[in-house]
């Protein structure tokens, strides 16, 4: 099986927010977080979400899910084609259900990415 590749999303003003969001992350949950980006890239999305490390969103939208203690870190990503995926941010959540302006967030950035690709 090839290999996923992940590019986070950096926005036509330059600005990456999963990196600021990694940034923010205290060494151990950054670390766990790009290993489950890692072994999710490795092993492939359906694998993932056998072993909880995926959840579907909707329709193209997904999260990545890390945990350290009580602290959820979640990625939200898309695809994009063939092995391509993008991540587009983010954030540490408590509660068992994603807040729903994260996913509208997710699926903003993911219309803007989509609509400057077919500008280049």
């Amino acid at each position: 099986m090839e290999e996923l590749d992940f590019e986070f999303y950096t926005r036509p003003n330059g600005h990456t927010e999963f990196l600021e969001y990694l940034d923010s992350l205290d060494v151990k949950s950054r670390a766990k977080l790009l290993a489950r980006i890692n072994i999710i890239s490795e092993k492939g999305i359906s694998i993932s979400i056998q072993h909880n490390w995926v959840k579907p969103l909707e329709k193209n939208l997904y999260e990545v899910r890390s945990r350290i203690s009580n602290n959820q870190q979640r990625g939200l990503y898309f695809h994009v084609d063939g092995t391509h995926y993008v991540i587009t941010h983010g954030f540490t959540k408590k509660t068992p259900k994603t807040p729903l302006r994260e996913i509208k967030h997710a699926k903003a950035l993911r219309a803007e990415y989509f609509t400057n690709r077919k500008e280049q």
